[in-house]
């Protein structure tokens, strides 16, 4: 179903629009949990260190082909917004080429890069084996992350939200029940991990293009290249990079982190990968609340609706504010028996580091739900480049914090788990402001 957010109640579109896109991340997150969690049970700490740190390269991989998405689908649903109809067909021509150029290239970079990888993140010698194993396999899906992310920011751009949960509903029943073939039953290892992982990929990256293709007449004027035009290709390279550029910065911290935690030890190294897929669960669905938000901004940006904008702004903030609320009281309170879902009860160590990290995160989720909606109202309003300048004081904050603090001996590894928040409250207050001096300029 196609969903026209500029027209009909305010917080019941946003809302109705918004829940597929939660269910669909959460259904994602339950597919990377389920790689952490049978990893966790059956191969032991040192795969659960390997596979923990690989997840958070790719995050950065795939943070440049989704951000990329992303960029295009808030013009896409500019045009949609617009009822452009000629215009909507030559940015989706445009973006389909670029989004799948750097894609190749990316793709390509990413095997080249393989074996350096172990230094610049400092992987340990007992975990590069298993780390290795499992990034050359799970490669080979990006480019079926950039067909799923691509087809389904389309579809997310004109309203529709739901068909892209259906397409990753099926992929994560899939990669759960591979997850189990392939490492209990067929002993494959983390190989088998990534292996699921990448059949599932396909699955839905190849079933949303397909899709795509046969419902919508719009976006078959990606094989006409009559509707390639340069000035098209200028605007997507506009919206897209910098939204690409926001995405990779924003985890290009988050792996320089990363190596900061390497460089602790397996006993951390395991604690940050159970902890940090728990952190992403409990604020997941903001971020696509955030996500959701940004596409209802757009359409209404386009049609010259600043009345429901700022309705929109006021609804989002209440729902958002309520709900990480909610999360951060739950997060801290279950805390310990949500890292022993991860790892085994006998990795004491493990489980207790894993807990100071959520207890420190989980009270400030208010802090990255204000963050995520600030983004997708800046990306919504063309302006991408103050999305970049909030990921830059966010993460570069945390980075900057997480080696300062981490060197005091009273501090160590906590200190890195304190930068994270500092750097979503800095960021806020940043973007808060701008708001306010510019808020007449923005909303017409």
């Amino acid at each position: 179903m196609n969903r026209d957010l500029t027209r009909g109640p305010v917080t019941k579109s946003m809302l109705l629009f918004a829940i597929p896109m939660i269910l669909g991340d959460l259904l994602q997150q339950y597919y990377n949990i389920a790689d952490t969690l049978i990893v966790g049970q059956f191969l032991g700490r040192d795969a659960l260190a390997a596979v923990g740190s690989s997840f958070t390269l790719m995050t950065f991989l795939t943070s440049i082909i989704l951000g990329l998405c992303m960029g295009s689908g808030a013009l896409l649903s500019m045009r949609f917004g617009q009822r452009d109809e000629r215009a909507l067909c030559e940015n989706l021509c445009a973006s389909f080429f670029f989004i799948a150029l750097v894609t190749v290239l990316l793709n390509i970079l990413s095997f080249v890069c393989l074996d350096g990888l172990r230094t610049f993140l400092r992987v340990p010698a007992e975990v590069w084996g298993d780390m290795r194993e499992y990034l050359f396999v799970i490669f080979m899906g990006i480019p079926a992350v950039f067909l799923y992310n691509y087809f389904a920011s389309f579809l997310r751009a004109i309203g529709n939200s739901v068909i892209p949960l259906g397409f990753l509903a099926v992929s994560a029943v899939l990669n759960i029940a591979l997850d189990l073939w392939f490492v209990i039953g067929l002993n494959r290892g983390v190989a088998g991990t990534a292996e699921a992982t990448v059949i599932a990929q396909y699955v839905s990256g190849i079933g949303i293009a397909a899709y795509a293709f046969m419902r919508f007449p719009q976006v078959r004027s990606v094989w006409k290249l009559c509707c390639l035009r340069c000035g098209r290709i200028q605007e997507i390279v506009s919206f897209s990079t910098l939204t690409c550029v926001q995405q990779s910065i924003m985890n290009l911290g988050i792996l320089m982190v990363q190596g900061l935690v390497n460089s602790f030890g397996p006993v951390v190294m395991a604690a940050f990968a159970a902890a940090v897929k728990i952190d992403a669960f409990a604020y997941m669905p903001v971020q696509d609340f955030g996500n959701a938000f940004s596409t209802f901004i757009a359409q209404n940006y386009g049609a010259k609706e600043s009345a429901r904008i700022r309705a929109g702004l006021k609804s989002a903030v209440c729902i958002s504010m309520a709900f990480c609320v909610v999360i951060s009281a739950l997060v801290s309170v279950f805390a310990r028996p949500l890292m022993a879902i991860f790892v085994d009860a006998g990795e004491t160590e493990v489980i207790l580091e894993g807990v100071r990290y959520l207890r420190i995160e989980g009270a400030f989720y208010c802090g990255i739900g204000c963050l995520f909606l600030l983004y997708g109202l800046y990306r919504a309003l063309g302006r991408p480049g103050m999305s970049v300048v909030l990921t830059v004081i966010s993460l570069g904050t945390r980075v900057a914090l997480a080696y300062l603090l981490s060197a005091i001996p009273a501090m160590g590894v906590t200190g890195i788990w304190w930068s994270v928040p500092i750097g979503w409250g800095l960021a806020d207050l940043a973007g808060l402001l701008y708001y306010k001096a510019k808020k007449q300029a923005l909303l017409f």
